[in-house]
């Protein structure tokens, strides 16, 4: 029952619809990674180094560029 009015629902829908116009197509989500993740612990390994020892800022450093690479080549690569 509860199937049926939605179906109406969205018949109605589709009916007043403008000439012209059409539904919109479906957005393609991107895949999960892990890029995002190494960037951000890379900018909080920076961002303790300052308070404790620039080899951790370096470390930290290191995975932040290792993230954005990475991530930049994954965004990419699914583009292609």
């Amino acid at each position: 029952m509860v199937q049926e009015s939605e179906d109406k629902q969205m018949e109605s829908a589709t009916d007043r619809s403008q000439p012209g116009w059409h539904p919109p197509l479906p957005e393609r989500l991107p895949e999960p990674t892990v890029w995002p993740l190494v960037l951000a612990f890379g900018a909080t390994l920076m961002a303790w180094g300052v308070v404790t020892s620039w080899i951790i800022s370096g470390v930290g450093l290191l995975l932040f560029a290792a993230g954005t690479g990475g991530w930049v080549a994954n965004m990419r690569h699914e583009q292609s």
